[in-house]
């Protein structure tokens, strides 16, 4: 008997190039970081988003953890951010002793909710991470404005929002800093990996410090000082040349996975507007001034019990569909290391009716058509 074929809820990409690179990354006898193919990844992100600085990173939780150390945090300072995000977003921040405040998100982009901010500032609070859920932008002109009114830094988590936009501005490089990830559920994959942005002149040259272990190790090697030596906090950031040549191999076709993603998306979003008409299910909203990158399509339920049947049908017809985070709020970590100062309402909700469909680069539409057939058969049941 052959073995049943499950549709994954994601793929990696590798490419026909994939192999090949990383072969050239050894036969460039330097496989540690800042090779040839991490400078190319940098380059290729510089142009990209049009910023001062891109530099590569283990994860995106590493790139997180170098902005919490460039903003300068000490014990007991806040930041404002969501509570329905992974947890390196608050944990990169309590590593540097800092208490994120968990702030309630929008009903129609699941994003941190601008308008709930100024409420959570206090004395305290140094930073705002708005996180780009899925890769639609958070209100990034009204964000900004309150962090300027109160002097505040904004730093992007932009994990899910390769090719994301806000009224035409590469998302990732609105702020002070930005955090993207490049881990294998990405749109752009390295199987590990992320990137450090940023626009600031000052931030940038104690960016590539603090990811070099807190060394001028890189201007060593640029000839701009005769010897290197400890001069700052840091850590081991870079990642292996290996990481960074599959990484360029994918982003050499980015832009036929945006395509393909895209219209998978797209072909979700029209197979579900009937149930949504008939009140069964909501689909994603995308506000006008905000792009679609493509990263998930999730639908959500009216009620707990209707997803839990709906992940449970999907996986009895081999579709693996999961939900998506436990509230940072509510996690045993979240209560010890953060501070929740309102009721959280929309947060609880959506994670308890979320759920993300199978959306992956060689997803095929013969697969897609499967996936769909077996979601309307699940509804017409409801």
């Amino acid at each position: 008997m052959g073995t049943k074929k499950v549709i994954k809820f994601n793929n990696p990409v590798f490419t026909e190039h994939s192999e090949k690179y990383i072969a050239d990354a050894f036969a460039q006898k330097h496989v540690s970081g800042d090779g040839k193919y991490t400078k190319l990844c940098n380059e290729y992100m510089r142009n990209k988003l049009d910023c001062r600085e891109a530099l590569l990173t283990l994860s995106g939780t590493a790139a997180l953890e170098m902005a919490a150390i460039l903003a300068d945090l000490q014990p007991g300072d806040e930041v404002i951010m969501p509570s329905y995000t992974f947890c390196s977003t608050a944990n990169a921040f309590v590593l540097q002793g800092a208490v994120p405040v968990f702030v309630d998100i929008r009903p129609d982009t699941l994003n941190l909710d601008e308008q709930k901010i100024e409420a959570a500032i206090t004395p305290k609070t140094r930073a705002i991470v708005p996180v780009h859920y899925a890769g639609v932008a958070c209100e990034m002109d009204t964000i900004n404005a309150i962090a300027k009114k109160h002097n505040l830094l904004v730093i992007e988590d932009a994990a899910q929002a390769f090719d994301a936009y806000y009224k035409g501005r590469p998302l990732g490089i609105c702020g002070d800093m930005g955090c993207f990830s490049f881990h294998e559920t990405k749109n752009i994959m390295a199987g590990e990996g992320g990137l450090f942005v940023t626009n600031n002149a000052e931030l940038a040259e104690r960016a590539e410090i603090v990811r070099e272990k807190g060394t001028n190790r890189s201007k060593f090697f640029r000839g701009q000082v005769d010897k290197y030596t400890w001069v700052d906090k840091g850590s081991s950031y870079l990642p292996s040349d290996i990481v960074a040549a599959y990484l360029y191999s994918v982003l050499e076709i980015a832009d036929d996975i945006q395509a393909k993603r895209r219209k998978i998306w797209q072909r979700y979003y029209e197979a579900f507007a009937g149930a949504e008409t008939a009140e069964k299910i909501h689909r994603p909203i995308i506000p006008a001034e905000c792009s679609n990158n493509a990263h998930m399509f999730y639908l959500l339920f009216n009620n707990l019990p209707a997803r839990t049947a709906f992940i449970a049908y999907l996986k009895e017809h081999d579709v693996m569909a999961p939900f998506h985070y436990i509230p940072l709020h509510s996690s045993p970590a979240g209560q010890k290391f953060c501070r929740t100062p309102y009721e959280m309402p929309i947060t609880d909700k959506v994670s308890e009716t979320l759920v993300r469909l199978p959306l992956y680069y060689d997803l095929s539409e013969q697969e897609q058509n499967k996936v769909i057939d077996i979601c309307m058969e699940f509804m017409g049941k409801l």
